[in-house]
């Protein structure tokens, strides 16, 4: 082979690695998740890393309202029945620009936050702090239960027309892949 084939080679493979390695930086991925009791509640914190493709940055800036969705779902396996699901719960944050202010808006439920910049708004995007699941009563002690969580573009939510274009772009089909955890419920006092 001669020293321009083993070049052009070398560098179609250097720009395949580098292509892939941009690809994958996009997306959203679990950076940490935190599971426990805190007074009467089950609590979850969770923080994700928000990187969007250029098709949706310039949607957000363009005034285009990103809806991501948070799914946990708390199970139990059983072996004689289908099995048991003691927690489901969903979480709805919203991203918008207002282009007369030049600011990100952040909505989660009641709470409005704002950012200067779109990393800003998606760090906050992807923070869930405090998020009260379930009472303390749904799982019970000494079991093993199986929690699963991610989060994703609900595609659902944009105008009609993005929604064409979502089905037809895989930019526009962001999601976490579903992370598995185990918890273990430790004996609690009874209550006096």
């Amino acid at each position: 082979m001669s020293f321009i084939k083993k070049l052009i080679l070398f560098c179609s493979l250097v720009w395949a690695c580098a292509t892939t390695t941009f690809a994958l930086a996009e997306g959203i991925k679990l950076r940490q998740i935190q599971f426990e009791p805190i007074e009467q509640s089950w609590v979850t914190n969770v923080s994700y890393q928000i990187d969007l493709p250029n098709e949706l940055t310039e949607a957000v800036k363009k005034g285009i309202t990103l809806r991501f969705v948070t799914e946990l779902n708390v199970t139990r396996g059983r072996w004689y029945w289908c099995e048991e699901k003691p927690i489901s719960a969903v979480k709805y944050i919203k991203l918008s620009f207002q282009p007369l202010t030049q600011v990100y808006r952040v909505n989660v439920g009641s709470l409005t936050l704002s950012a200067t910049t779109l990393e800003e708004a998606l760090v906050q995007v992807g923070a869930i702090a405090g998020w009260q699941v379930a009472d303390l009563s749904a799982l019970d002690n000494g079991r093993i239960y199986e929690g699963s969580i991610r989060m994703r573009l609900d595609l659902s939510q944009l105008p009609k027309p993005f929604q064409i274009n979502a089905l037809n772009s895989k930019e526009w089909n962001i999601s976490s892949d579903w992370y598995a955890f185990e918890i273990n419920p430790k004996i609690r006092p009874l209550a006096k």
